[in-house]
């Protein structure tokens, strides 16, 4: 028996402070607006306000010490999330509505890439290595974070032109971004020499890796959806079933995927875009996208709180440098390459603007990067950790407090203006 009553255990301190940081990000915007709340950037702000005055609590929380905890829980919310995002899709058969996510994916990404790798390498003084993966790591949007741009759930209808873009490109550019960590795992690993490893990173880690990815996500989503909801047809297990059981679905097409070295987050959203086009009317969908939003968003809260939790650390190593290149990212170089990729589509105007400045950033993120450090040691994991952190707050701060008011003034599906 311990000597005092009241010991105050490390461990259920740290369950009680994110528990009371959950519920003060979610109830305090309620005082200023009756909207939803924008809760992301609160839960890591409040978080590292809350756990600096708890001893040792950071430190616990690092994850540049125990990564691998990271890189597992943003796994299980970026599968959720993406496989969410692609059976909330209703429409999906008009190649011009295709055309600007294509474009985003195509134009936009790998010019952020090249951008932030740039201002990483000059700027920052990160290794090329460095540079590639923080490059990398910073170019999808998430699909976690942006549900204020992104279309309703099954069935609700009014997919405007503007959401319908960004949800696709947050359910795609999760997988794509892939081949470049892949990129700099292999020049932290063999140099800078394309000659040397360049044709082998091209056909395995971008062409087979996504085709298998895209293969086996159809696939999957075909056979559930015959589980579900046509054999046996006359007692379909929609009708009676809870969601689990498409979420063990989805964790079977995503570690099926992974096996065939194939990319997993590419095949969930396939996944859920195809079971989405099997009894495209059955209310099953709407169920298991509240299923599994549900389930990304707890998970997602921990992880921001833990973010927040560990920013005080991380922040020792942000420097001036590192926020200017944040801020060029959010305001300049997302935007410049959204507003560049989009030319020669039919969006134009106010919602071209509106598709290029809200590329949030998030879990992703966290994913990625530290994935890398479970595989390698790159030289500067401290200033990759500082920078990420510092942009996935500035991104929770300014898109989500201004996202639902942007996606009010948007113009006409298909203004030309």
């Amino acid at each position: 028996m311990s000597d005092s009553f009241f010991g105050l255990d490390p461990y259920h301190v740290l369950i009680a402070a994110v528990g009371g940081v959950v519920i003060l990000a979610y109830w305090l915007p309620r005082f200023a607006s009756s909207r939803e709340p924008a809760a992301s950037g609160l839960l890591i702000v409040m978080a590292a306000l809350v756990f600096s005055l708890l001893p040792g609590m950071p430190a616990a929380l690092d994850p540049r010490e125990s990564p691998k905890v990271w890189e597992l829980a943003s796994e299980i919310a970026v599968i959720a999330a993406l496989f969410g995002t692609g059976i909330k899709i209703d429409n999906i058969r008009s190649l011009s509505r295709w055309r600007p996510t294509i474009m985003l994916l195509a134009v936009a990404m790998p010019l952020t890439i090249l951008a932030v790798a740039l201002l990483g390498h000059y700027m920052a003084g990160l290794t090329i290595a460095g540079a590639i993966l923080l490059g990398a790591v910073l170019s999808p949007t998430d699909p976690v974070l942006a549900g204020d741009v992104q279309v309703g759930p099954p069935l609700a209808g009014g997919e405007h032109r503007v959401r319908f873009t960004l949800t696709a490109e947050a359910g795609l550019n999760d997988g794509l971004a892939f081949p470049f960590v892949y990129l700099g795992l292999i020049v932290a690993a063999q140099g800078f020499d394309p000659s040397a490893w360049g044709l082998e990173w091209l056909g395995r880690d971008v062409i087979y890796r996504i085709g298998v990815g895209s293969l086996l996500g159809a696939g999957f989503g075909w056979l559930l959806g015959q589980v579900l909801f046509i054999v046996p047809r006359k007692a379909p297990l929609a009708d009676t079933v809870s969601g689990i059981v498409a979420l063990a679905g989805v964790l079977l097409c995503y570690g099926g995927t992974e096996l065939a070295e194939g990319y997993g987050f590419i095949a969930v959203f396939v996944m859920g875009l195809t079971l989405r086009r099997i009894e495209r009317g059955h209310d099953f969908h709407r169920r298991l996208h509240d299923f599994t939003e549900a389930i990304e968003h707890a998970i997602t809260a921990i992880i921001l709180v833990g973010l927040g939790a560990a920013i005080p650390i991380l922040f020792q190593d942000l420097t001036l440098v590192h926020v200017v290149i944040a801020v060029l990212l959010i305001f300049v170089v997302r935007p410049a390459a959204g507003w560049l990729s989009l030319a020669g589509t039919n969006v134009g105007g106010r919602n071209r603007a509106v598709i290029a400045i809200y590329g949030v950033r998030g879990v992703g993120s966290v994913y990625y990067l530290a994935y890398a450090q479970s595989h390698i040691e790159f030289v500067n994991e401290p200033q990759l950790w500082a920078l990420v952190a510092f942009v996935i707050l500035l991104s929770t701060m300014v898109h989500g407090l201004t996202a639902g008011m942007a996606m009010e003034r948007i113009g006409p599906d298909g203004d030309e203006r």
